[in-house]
C-alpha cells in the first residue's frame, strides 16, 4: 500500500531547530514533487515549501525563507524540511504531500497526502 509518513515534530523553544521527514513506502518518490504544508489552530492551511522530483525547483513561503530548507534523498525515498530559528508563530501541524510533476500550493492536487506531525515552539 502506498503511503507517506511525516515524522520529526516536537516541542522546542524559540530559536530551536527541528527536522521533519516525509518518507514514502510502496513507491519511489523520485518522480514526485513534494509539498510541505502546515496548519495552525484557527488558521488556514499554508503551503510552506515545495520541491520537484529532481530537486531543480524549490519554493519557500516568504515567512520561512532563510530559516527552513527543503531537501530530498531519493535513495532514501525521503524528503526533509530542516527548520532552524523557529518562532512561536511556526507552531502548527505540519504534513507533506506528493504528486507527479511540479509542486503546487493546491493541497488537493496532490495524489498522496500524509498524516502530519505537531510542531510547537514556545517563547
Amino acid at each position: 500500500q502506498d503511503q507517506l509518513l511525516t515524522t520529526g515534530g516536537g516541542q522546542v523553544q524559540a530559536g530551536g531547530s527541528l527536522r521533519l521527514s516525509c518518507a514514502a513506502s510502496g513507491r519511489t518518490l523520485t518522480d514526485y514533487a513534494v509539498g510541505w504544508f502546515r496548519q495552525a489552530p484557527g488558521k488556514e492551511r499554508e503551503f510552506v515549501s515545495g520541491i520537484t522530483g529532481s530537486g531543480d525547483s524549490i519554493y519557500y513561503a516568504d515567512n520561512i525563507k532563510g530559516r527552513f530548507t527543503i531537501s530530498r534523498e531519493n535513495a532514501q525515498n525521503t524528503v526533509y524540511l530542516q527548520m532552524i530559528g523557529l518562532k512561536p508563530e511556526d507552531t502548527a501541524y505540519y504534513y507533506c504531500a506528493a504528486k507527479r510533476g511540479f509542486w503546487t500550493s493546491d493541497y488537493y492536487m496532490y495524489t498522496f497526502r500524509a498524516q502530519g506531525t505537531q510542531v510547537t515552539v514556545s517563547e
